[in-house]
């Protein structure tokens, strides 16, 4: 029996003061829970295009995708599949941050609050072991 992979992207963008751009999502997985911005790669799109899209959905801002930081997998609940992520660093080119899409709210968290948001299963661990945080 095979897995099916469901190949996702997330972006790590820092402000000028160091800070992580969090989104609180508003669906499931993870309904309630911080998380970077990011989602899934839809079909015929490269991670790149679904990195700006998935961005300017979530947060309104406009980003330019920089280098792969890391990939982890997670299951996908209730089908058995599992989700494929690929976290890339992005930097801001224009926008204003408003939550959209299935985001909730949007947040530059710096490491105080990393310590006390409800953060997606793995998160914080993940980015300390890649030496973002």
């Amino acid at each position: 029996m095979s897995t099916h992979v469901i190949p996702c992207v997330g972006a790590v963008i820092r402000d000028d003061a160091g800070r992580l751009l969090l989104v609180k999502r508003g669906h499931e997985p993870g309904k309630g829970l911080w998380s970077i911005p990011g989602g899934r790669v839809e079909a015929g799109e490269s991670d790149a295009a679904a990195l700006v899209r998935e961005v300017r959905e979530e947060t309104g801002l406009v980003v330019k995708p920089g280098r792969l930081i890391g990939s982890v997998r997670r299951p996908a609940a209730g089908d058995g599949g599992v989700f494929d992520i690929r976290d890339y660093a992005a930097a801001v080119t224009s926008g204003t941050l408003v939550p959209g899409d299935d985001a909730d709210d949007a947040v530059w968290a710096g490491p105080a609050e990393l310590d006390t948001l409800p953060l997606t299963d793995g998160l914080l661990d993940t980015l300390r072991s890649w030496g973002v945080t």
